[in-house]
């Protein structure tokens, strides 16, 4: 019996519908005039602070921008890197298809050919001889090797490569390489300010403004326990599944309890201290 394998178009990867982001400085004209210029983009901050939100709507908005309705939304390819990444996963590779081989793009390879956005996710967790074969996509080259088949592939328009990474987490072992930081502008991202992540937990969670700004507030305290042990702030992601919970008509503190406390940490000090701010701001 044969297996049949799609190859994916354009089509598979546009994202029709707008995607809630909130712009808290310049980040979104940043990244448009990167993508006139054809300039890779390397997206640093925390985690769940808004960088994969950022890049899918900026994915939506770009043609829209531009004035073409009938197309909504440039293609986003997303790949996940982990430390098993290999160049075949990202370029493709020969697949057995009944008595037959058949070449399957990669992700990478199915970006350059439709002009999509590709966004390489956790860049750091990817082995470093995968990485280095992004670095002819990432100059005035856009040119992509694909060994296996002995072909040398120009990026199509509208092509552009986006990295992301947390400067929280780099070690010696996982960090950037000078060699392919250089190749990209950076658009550093935080968490945001107690104002613009009411507005953010309110809409995500549709839960009552009292409450966002109350998780907010949370998130604020939380976050200033890394001076006291506790390895990374709480994300607004984990704020907005809070909000959700009690949104559903869990109680505050056991939804706070479940979604921050317990997920943060496993150390019983620091998870007592995080309960114990929980306690301040929702007392039932």
């Amino acid at each position: 019996m044969k297996q049949a394998f799609k190859q994916l178009n354009a089509e598979d990867f546009r994202i029709t519908e707008e995607p809630y982001y909130l712009p808290i400085a310049d980040e979104v004209a940043l990244f448009e005039s990167a993508y006139k210029q054809q300039l890779p983009v390397l997206l640093k901050g925390p985690t769940g602070c808004g960088k994969t939100r950022f890049i899918e709507y900026m994915s939506w908005r770009l043609h829209r921008q531009s004035g073409n309705h009938e197309e909504e939304g440039v293609p986003l390819i997303t790949v996940a890197c982990h430390e098993d990444l290999t160049a075949s996963d990202l370029v493709g590779r020969y697949l057995l298809e009944g008595d037959d081989t058949r070449w399957i793009d990669g992700p990478i390879t199915r970006a350059v050919k439709v002009g999509a956005i590709c966004y390489l996710d956790e860049i750091v967790e990817a082995r470093k001889d995968t990485t280095v074969l992004i670095h002819p996509l990432a100059d005035y080259r856009r040119m992509l090797p694909m060994e296996k088949r002995g072909e040398l592939i120009e990026a199509a328009d509208g092509f552009l490569l986006v990295l992301s990474f947390n400067p929280g987490y780099q070690s010696a072992l996982k960090d950037l390489k000078h060699s392919t930081r250089q190749r990209f502008i950076a658009i550093e991202f935080d968490y945001p300010g107690r104002r613009e992540e009411t507005a953010i937990i309110s809409a995500e969670a549709d839960c009552h403004a009292e409450i966002a700004a109350d998780l907010a507030k949370l998130g604020e305290k939380v976050r200033h326990l890394k001076a006291h042990g506790l390895a990374e702030g709480v994300s607004t992601r984990l704020l907005v599944y809070a909000g959700k919970l009690i949104a559903d008509g869990i109680s505050p503190r056991r939804a706070c309890q479940t979604a921050i406390a317990q997920a943060l940490t496993d150390d019983l000090e620091i998870k007592g201290t995080i309960e114990e701010v929980i306690d301040s701001i929702f007392e039932e």
